[in-house]
């Protein structure tokens, strides 16, 4: 009697830890698809983005010609794309006013203008002192969340000096920046905001630390 008991415990605990690792691997496999998918038409959005921006005047809100090169075939693609504020894009239904790659932690993500909850659960943010900033001189400060899983900004803390960020707006200017500081702030430390930049355009990239909400990891790059 003692034995059939204990086999039918041995059974049920059995059974709830193949549950449970069914459950896991079953979470595992969608934080996998999720982040993938969501990594994934970030960066097709990007690379559209810039392909589709032109590269003359951007003072003028005309709409002009911009020809490509397919890499398959070397066959001439050509769009259109109106310059100006009037050419910003969507992005899940969010404002784009430009895009960032940094190769070190292959990250490629575009840049939004509208600050919000929803809106960082979808892309960057340019949250200082506004989009229209992005690229000009001064410093503009540029959000993303920290999932810990890679997406956004979960590796900022891996970067370095001397990493390399490319940020194209919806000018169609592209500049690569360069970063020379990281360090810990608290979340309402503002102080760096606003700084001489000798007339550069500078970027200041946060995030939350692995450890607390309530502390960020800074970046700070330069024009180069």
């Amino acid at each position: 009697m003692f034995e059939s008991k204990y086999s039918k415990v041995l059974t049920v605990v059995l059974v709830i830890v193949i549950i449970a690792i069914v459950a896991l691997l079953g979470f595992l496999s969608y934080d996998f698809i999720k982040k993938y998918n969501t990594s994934k038409q970030a960066s097709d959005f990007v690379e559209e983005y810039q392909g589709n921006l032109t590269t003359g005047d951007q003072e003028n809100d005309t709409v002009q010609e911009n020809v490509t090169l397919d890499d398959a075939n070397e066959t001439p693609i050509t769009s259109t794309s109106t310059s100006g504020n009037s050419g910003k894009k969507k992005y899940e239904g969010f404002t784009v006013v430009g895009t960032m790659k940094i190769p070190a932690i292959n990250l490629e993500y575009p840049i939004v203008q509208e600050v919000s909850t929803k809106a960082l659960e979808k892309a960057l943010i340019a949250l200082y002192p506004s989009g229209d900033n992005l690229n000009l001189p001064g410093n503009t400060v540029v959000i993303g969340h920290n999932y810990r899983n890679g997406m956004f900004f979960s590796n900022l803390k891996k970067l370095t000096n001397g990493a390399k960020i490319y940020v194209t707006d919806f000018r169609g200017k592209s500049l690569t920046y360069e970063v020379y500081n990281k360090f810990e702030a608290s979340s309402t430390d503002t102080s760096f905001y606003t700084r001489d930049t000798n007339g550069l355009a500078e970027l200041t990239l946060s995030t939350c630390t692995d450890a607390s909400n309530d502390q960020r990891t800074i970046i700070f790059a330069k024009q180069i």
